[in-house]
């Protein structure tokens, strides 16, 4: 009888180690990914707690620090068996004098940014990642804003939506006459909300002229509407191409991303370049203000616009029916 107790104890053992193993088995394939044309960032978070998260398949490392505390790591992932789990007050961060080939500038930059993500609440507005730094609130124009993938964002008609942003201008976005509204207002939004408690892909593409939203590898096309999306503003119904309006998903920027240059901007912009940001950016004096809570299972960073058919590509490659089947 004893020996039978230490088989079953042993059998027990094993059919619990097994569990563990399988629990932190990928569900995706992230060689989709790795072999995307463009590809300068790429982050997995299969590290634990307490250690950078690496980039994985680039020329370059960019390792990931954690800022406010450790960032955990649980179990379930598209890429590695394993997510970063935020709870609104820490994130990660790479500074702005590191980010490398993630610093995407100029007048006909473009970039494109793709994540695997299970976002708990959207009840403020909350950050993908990005190079997002607002400044201090209305009406500062000394932001170091470049391109950045945000969520719910209701002033200009994105409540609960996708909301990647572009500036040209690092602070608020400016008229062609020159005159400047309170924030910047250029980003686009999806026509559905950001799923939560759930496992999804959310993405953006930004080909120097035009920002697209992407919900689950899906351009979740919208039509503006100025009055429902709260853009009657001549900025946005009559500087689009041809004098026509500027869209709403895609939505029509045309102007380049800004470029931070130390010289230049010394007195205007004295916060410096804009770091390098999961989870959080700078907004309103603060970056842990409005930081994400969920699960980050995959983020991708690419120095070009990729096409519908990779973001459908990437979207299947995270395998996110798999991860919402646990």
């Amino acid at each position: 009888m004893l020996r039978i107790r230490l088989s079953s104890a042993c059998l027990a053992l094993v059919a619990m180690s097994v569990s563990v193993l399988s629990a932190a088995e990928p569900v995706g394939d992230r060689t989709v990914v790795e072999k995307t044309p463009g590809l300068v960032g790429f982050w997995t978070f299969g590290e634990e707690a307490g250690q950078p998260r690496v980039s994985s398949g680039t020329k370059e490392r960019h390792p990931l620090q954690e800022v406010s505390g450790p960032v955990a790591r649980v179990e379930g992932g598209p890429y590695s068996g394993y997510a970063a789990e935020f709870n609104g007050r820490q994130y990660l961060k790479i500074p702005y004098a590191e980010t490398g080939d993630l610093n995407i500038a100029g007048p006909d930059a473009q970039v494109s940014l793709f994540a695997v993500v299970r976002i708990v609440d959207l009840k403020q507005s909350r950050t993908i990642a990005g190079m997002w730094s607002e400044g201090k609130g209305a009406n500062d124009d000394t932001g170091t804003r470049q391109y950045s993938l945000l969520m719910n964002m209701p002033t200009y008609g994105g409540p609960n939506k996708l909301t990647p942003h572009i500036s040209s201008e690092g602070g608020v976005t400016r008229r062609a006459d020159g005159s400047a509204f309170p924030w910047c207002c250029d980003y686009a939004a999806s026509a559905h909300d950001v799923p939560t408690e759930t496992w999804c892909t959310l993405g953006f593409t930004y080909d120097a002229k035009s920002i697209r939203a992407y919900i689950n590898g899906e351009l979740d096309e919208q039509p503006l509407d100025p009055k429902k999306h709260k853009r009657t503003d001549r900025y946005f119904t009559e500087e689009g191409p041809d004098g026509k309006d500027r869209g709403l998903n895609p939505y029509y920027h045309g102007r380049g991303i800004f470029r931070y240059d130390a010289e230049k901007h010394a007195a205007t912009k004295p916060g410096g370049g804009s770091d390098f940001t999961v989870g959080a950016r700078y907004a309103v004096g603060s970056f842990t203000g409005e930081a994400t809570k969920g699960r980050f299972g995959g983020l991708a960073v690419f120095n070009r616009a990729i096409t519908d058919k990779e973001m459908r590509a990437l979207h299947s490659s995270a395998g996110v029916e798999k991860l919402n089947g646990r």
